[in-house]
């Protein structure tokens, strides 16, 4: 059996790792698309690295464009096979890869609209509405914690992996002869003190392991803070400066947690009376879609529900559907709370947000989780003092501000405790994936101390798992 790494190889985005068994059998964990890589990000897409009609199998982790987005792409280009996952997974992968697909149909025309006019070659979407549709055709819902059968020799189990809801740790029992191999793919690890969602269970014992390391070398800040931190920030920028806190918020999980939070405010009579929008109808979506999982939600969240039927709701909320109402919140001089994806800042309609409100000092920018350092949104989290957006060059007078408590990824720590139910002298090699190189060399050597064995794999890269 050989495992390949296709994406999430030395980088965050992009996860993507094949199987091919003795047999010849293609099993792929994730189909994620390239994000906030720059000039990098087109060519790394338009390439899998695999035929992608002869995988016969996909195991989605989670939603998560990073880890999902290329799956009508894969459909396009001949994958016709079964893709499981979790019931929340589907349900959320419906609604984001519609989403990206509706953003590349609209920032497409917006950028060959310039480039047309300057005699440019006019840029191509990757997918469109129909692959989408076909791709959401394929889906095979699976139960945390029973394992199923998904061809001859090959079962899986999936764990909550507490990261999103539906997130799955994927294990893996795989026998080709008389040879039996188990291996687990973490997807994404989530936090063992998350507002919202359980923590990460335990997952049986593997061979190898391939884990993501985001955060391999940061430890969080107390989530516990937030609701504090993040009220300071709406009265610094809305009630003293009077400007506008643009806040860009991946649609399912950081704006979930965010809408929490200010629900708490609320709660404890702390809110500041401005008018806070939620800009994106995917956010809509993804919030009903958490809300019909409750089954996801940790103790914590179900106890409050007791007595609050609705934590996503608060006085002076908006949620912004329509072009023209998004285009309205520009026009007005009022202070106000904008959340809006993408949490990268690059694309949707944050990105026009920050356009329109970047030049200006009374305004705050607020990162609330990872952004790639080539993002529009690293680069500001970063300090950069003048971004390019939509082909034009603009100055950073805006402040910008960043909260570390609210990652839905766990820190070293907590990675640390996913992996301490592995006895790790059966493990042959823990791979790291799904991170910065210069983080994961830090988390390596952390991990080798503790007398893991551990690789940090290339792109392309291919192994042969005795």
């Amino acid at each position: 059996m050989k495992l390949s790494f296709h994406g999430a190889a030395q980088t965050v985005t992009g996860s993507k790792h094949l199987l091919t068994l003795d047999s010849g059998k293609k099993i792929l964990l994730d189909c994620g698309m390239f994000q906030g890589m720059g000039q990098l990000t087109d060519k790394l897409n338009n390439d899998v690295g695999f035929d992608p009609a002869e995988v016969k199998h996909l195991i989605l982790s989670h939603a998560h464009i990073d880890h999902s987005g290329l799956i009508p792409k894969l459909v396009k280009e001949g994958f016709n096979g079964a893709i499981h996952c979790t019931s929340a997974t589907r349900d959320l992968a419906g609604i984001l890869l519609e989403d990206s697909a509706t953003i590349q149909r609209d920032d497409t025309k917006f950028i060959n609209r310039k480039r047309k006019k300057k005699g440019l070659p006019l840029f191509e979407p990757m997918f469109d509405l129909s692959h989408v549709a076909q791709a959401m055709e394929l889906f095979n819902v699976q139960s945390y914690g029973q394992w199923f059968t998904i061809d001859e020799g090959v079962e899986v189990l999936f764990t909550d992996a507490g990261h999103i809801i539906g997130s799955a740790a994927v294990s893996l029992r795989i026998k080709e002869g008389d040879k039996a191999t188990a291996i687990t793919f973490s997807g994404d690890v989530g936090r063992y003190n998350d507002a919202i969602l359980k923590a990460p269970e335990v997952f049986p014992q593997a061979d190898y392991i391939i884990c993501e390391s985001t955060y391999g070398n940061k430890l969080h800040d107390d989530v516990h803070g937030t609701t504090d931190t993040l009220h300071g920030w709406i009265e610094k920028t809305c009630i003293h400066k009077k400007g506008k806190l643009i806040i860009p918020a991946f649609s399912v999980g950081r704006t979930q947690e965010l809408l929490i939070a200010l629900n708490q405010l609320e709660n404890e009579k702390r809110l500041p009376a401005v008018t806070y929008y939620v800009d994106s109808p995917l956010s809509l979506e993804a919030t009903e879609v958490v809300r019909s999982h409750p089954e996801n939600f940790n103790k914590q969240l179900r106890d409050v529900l007791m007595h609050d039927e609705d934590v996503f709701a608060f006085k002076g909320l908006k949620y912004i559907k329509s072009v023209d109402e998004s285009k309205a919140i520009n026009d007005t001089d009022q202070p106000c709370v904008i959340i809006s994806s993408s949490g990268m800042a690059d694309a949707g309609r944050v990105k026009h947000h920050i356009r329109n409100n970047i030049s200006e000092a009374k305004n705050t920018i607020l990162m609330v989780g990872y952004a790639s350092p080539y993002s529009l949104g690293g680069k500001l989290a970063n300090g950069v003092k003048r971004v390019n957006i939509y082909g034009e060059e603009y100055n950073v007078e805006a402040e910008v501000g960043k909260m570390r408590s609210m990652s839905a990824h766990a820190d070293y720590d907590d990675l640390v405790m996913f992996l301490d139910c592995q006895d790790r002298q059966k493990v042959k090699k823990l791979f790291l994936v799904h991170g910065e190189y210069h983080v994961q060399l830090d988390f390596a050597q952390r991990l080798t101390r503790k007398g893991w064995q551990v690789e940090v794999p290339g792109m392309n890269s291919v192994f042969e798992l005795a």
